[in-house]
């Protein structure tokens, strides 16, 4: 890949404040699907007047639209067309390279990117580590939710229609003796995972490795995907352990941006 030249890194430094302050408008309406133009003006922190001129200009090229009678504006359908474009476009997968290219550059273990079907889960992309010795997937291998650190991330953001199935007792099997097989214990165990935002695990699937993962979540914010890297437990020590957990969850956070996803504040 090339490098970006001083100059266009200079560049790219630099940002249009009237565009940030319209963007910033756009992005109001994630958390609210209609705001008059005081509530706007409240949001934005600007004048009256330089919040109308943001809001026509936006109005009159279709990314926002005016209701007369509710006194409100709404999301317009030029953004409509441009979010058919990026579906047309953009994939997960793609998005998703760059990243698994980071943490892979950053740890030198396996990075992959798995996602949910049915009862299972499904390697959709991976990067291979860079060590001669290295944990290995192949994309589309299909593996259990039950066991695993992706799995239970899988697993700890699925409807409660999926984990009944998934803990049914008759389902939960051990793949190694640390495989955890019990439905209450396990169930407690996904309520962790959704509160710290992340899951760890060793040898639970394969004696001898260790792997964590995080959630990504679309512009819905809902969870789409889990993030994650694997590696032998001899070569990833307590003292790495901490950092790994924050790189995986800033990386799986980062990519949740990129697929629309905003923190509410």
């Amino acid at each position: 890949m090339p490098s970006t030249s001083p100059s266009r890194s200079k560049e790219l430094g630099r940002h249009v404040d009237v565009v940030c302050r319209a963007l910033d408008i756009l992005d109001y309406f994630q958390a609210h699907p209609a705001l008059t133009l005081l509530e706007l003006t409240s949001r934005a922190g600007l004048t009256r007047n330089r919040t109308t001129r943001l809001v026509g200009t936006l109005e009159a090229r279709g990314y926002l639209s005016y209701d007369p009678e509710a006194g409100r504006y709404r999301l317009g359908s030029r953004l409509l067309t441009l979010g058919k474009a990026f579906e047309a476009n953009t994939s997960l997968i793609a998005l998703a390279r760059p990243v698994l290219r980071d943490l892979v550059r950053l740890t030198g273990e396996l990075a992959s990117l798995y996602v949910r079907d049915g009862v299972e889960r499904v390697a959709l992309a991976r990067e291979r580590g860079t060590h001669q010795i290295s944990y290995q997937v192949d994309e589309g291998q299909r593996m259990e939710l039950f066991a695993g650190a992706a799995g239970k991330v899988l697993l700890a953001h699925a409807g409660p229609e999926v984990q009944t199935k998934v803990l049914d007792p008759r389902r939960l099997r051990r793949l190694t003796p640390t495989t955890e097989a019990d439905p209450g214990r396990l169930a407690r165990e996904l309520e962790t995972i959704r509160r710290n935002g992340f899951a760890a695990s060793e040898g639970e699937r394969v004696a001898g490795v260790w792997s964590v993962a995080a959630p990504v979540f679309d512009h819905s914010r809902r969870v789409c995907a889990a993030l994650g890297i694997t590696g032998p437990s001899y070569r990833i020590p307590t003292r790495l352990r901490d950092r790994y957990r924050a790189l995986v969850r800033e990386k799986a956070g980062e990519l949740s941006r990129h697929l629309g996803w905003r923190e509410i504040a």
